[in-house]
């Protein structure tokens, strides 16, 4: 049997605010909360129309994350196209969470920008990486 990955889970300090960020910033949308039994929540998310193949999972009571400088441990997400990169930017730096203003760099990597959601994690937007949508647009598509 080959694994399929279904999920990450998330400990986060602030519950209600990541899951707030992942809904604006990231258009996912809570398919489940509920709570924990040991009087903690936990919310799952996911893209529209892919509840039963992918979830981020939120669960509440987690230390906080301290992302130093050079650590590009991050969420990546596919964007339609460059415009959607420096838009979802603009919405951040307006919000106070752009993390990595966009620039382009060389294949694979494409157009990006950063994000730093309520909790200290980074999630990339691009467009023109070889995964998801735009990969064709941009010709990168395997």
């Amino acid at each position: 049997m080959t694994p399929t990955l279904t999920h990450v889970a998330l400990h986060v300090r602030d519950l209600a605010a990541c899951v707030a960020f992942y809904c604006e910033y990231c258009g996912l949308t809570p398919v489940h909360d509920r709570d924990d039994g040991k009087g903690g929540q936990v919310v799952w998310l996911a893209e529209p129309g892919r509840e039963t193949e992918f979830i981020l999972v939120i669960l509440a009571g987690g230390p906080g994350r301290d992302q130093g400088e050079g650590d590009y441990s991050h969420f990546g997400f596919a964007l339609d196209s460059r415009a959607a990169v420096d838009a979802i930017a603009e919405k951040a730096r307006a919000g106070g969470c752009l993390l990595w203003p966009p620039r382009e760099e060389p294949f694979p990597v494409g157009y990006y920008c950063g994000l730093t959601d309520p909790d200290g994690n980074a999630v990339e937007f691009s467009y023109g990486q070889p995964l998801g949508p735009g990969a064709k647009e941009a010709g990168t598509a395997p």
